[in-house]
């Protein structure tokens, strides 16, 4: 029988992602399910491990949406991205930010259905307008705690001296810019580190450095009509983001390399009620991972019939458009959200939405509800998320967002 895997940096399911990781002889059962629910659920391997068209990548952990405000509107934000956390969801709305100084910070006890405690997620992002360059500067840093991963050798004996912490984080600068009195661009630029396994990973011929270090770069734009059509004006606002653009990143050497998780994204937003003091905004987004990746075939004895391979970056924005317009729509994520101010200025909002991912593609759905406030400098966001499947990694999954604008 000849099967149908992976290339060789996905062969273990559980650390389907990271080579040097797959590399350590054995690790306690309860750190495997932390990474491999981060490796797949997040990178889009992750309800339905079967699925023949999900696509694995690194560094999944940029995917994840900081803000605890658009969190709750179903990870929605492309077209809105009013607060420094447009770092994430579209650089280019930090161009509309010309008045004062913000800073955001988001905490998540990740994946709350695993009940593990040194598990986590926090992002801190800043913005500020700055005249002297006609534009808003902001930097982020992102930052995932998987936490103590335990090794044990091939029999199962403990070896704490080789325990070790493992972890990811970036760090981001922007720069957006008005192009016109409706338009805005925006670019980022991205330092990656990842560190999932220590530095003397060595098995058989192969050894690993158990970090992996890479850069990638956010191009973005948006509309915001002031002028036109009444029911369009202020009101109605559109945006696009190609984010993660950058060479994959590498742990044991460069032909088990994973690609980073390029993604294209767009979304819309309306403005439906708008009054003194109420508003209600609908929110709509749509992304793809624009990698592609070819599955090995291995026969029962564990010969290599056809290597598998991964496209560059620059092939694979084209590349990985295929399967027919039936396959491209299925290979989309879709959320919807809703967000309703009261107050004058804004005082309290209420938020929900909907995220949807095709069952060949991750089969991830799940709703999500929120809550925030706003008085004088302070502002205190809340996102709650329930996962349609029971015994979902991410059910409960609850963030944290506070942010100080001076």
């Amino acid at each position: 029988m000849v099967h149908f895997l992976k290339t060789p940096s996905e062969k273990s399911q559980c650390l389907n992602n990271h080579m040097e990781v797959k590399h350590l002889m054995l690790l306690t059962l309860k750190k495997l399910c932390i990474l491999s629910a981060i490796m797949g659920i997040i990178a889009f391997d992750s309800a339905d491990v079967t699925a023949q068209n999900s696509v694995s990548t690194g560094v999944p952990f940029l995917l994840i949406g900081p803000n605890s405000r658009f969190g709750g509107m179903g990870e929605t934000g492309t077209a809105i991205a009013d607060d420094a956390t447009a770092m994430h969801w579209n650089p280019s709305g930090l161009a509309y930010q010309k008045i004062g100084t913000e800073v955001n910070f988001t905490h998540s006890p990740w994946l709350a259905g695993l009940n593990i405690g040194d598990l986590f997620y926090d992002y801190i992002a800043g913005k500020k307008y700055v005249k002297s360059i006609n534009g808003t500067l902001g930097a982020s840093l992102t930052y995932l705690n998987i936490g103590e991963v335990i090794v044990t050798d091939e029999f199962g004996n403990a070896q704490p001296d080789r325990n070790y912490k493992a972890y990811e984080m970036a760090f981001a600068v922007s720069y957006a810019t008005m192009l016109g009195k409706e338009w805005a661009g925006g670019v980022s630029g991205r330092f990656i580190y990842s560190r999932l396994s220590p530095n003397d990973v060595t098995v058989g011929n192969e050894q690993g450095t158990g970090t992996g270090i890479s850069a990638a770069i956010d191009l973005s734009t948006m509309w915001r009509p002031v002028t036109g059509a009444k029911f369009l004006k202020n009101r109605f606002s559109t945006g696009i983001n190609l984010s993660n653009f950058g060479p994959a990143i590498s742990y044991v050497d460069q032909d088990q390399a994973d690609p980073l998780p390029t993604q294209f994204r767009f979304g819309f937003s309306y403005e439906v009620i708008k009054t003194e003091f109420n508003s209600l905004s609908l929110t709509a987004d749509f992304s793809k991972l624009l990698v592609n990746r070819t599955l090995a075939v291995i026969d029962d004895s564990g010969v290599v019939i056809t290597p598998g391979s991964v496209d560059p970056v620059y092939e694979a924005i084209f590349t990985s458009w295929k399967g027919g317009i039936s396959g491209i729509a299925k290979s989309f994520q879709s959320s919807v959200g809703a967000e309703f101010w009261y107050g004058s200025p804004r005082l309290i909002a209420l938020r929900a939405g909907y995220f949807y991912e095709d069952p060949s593609y991750g089969n991830r759905k799940f709703y999500t509800l929120g809550a925030g406030i706003r008085y004088s400098l302070y502002g205190f966001d809340f996102s709650y998320l329930s996962t349609i499947e029971e015994n979902h990694p991410l059910e409960n999954t609850l963030r944290f967002g506070l942010l100080v604008n001076f």
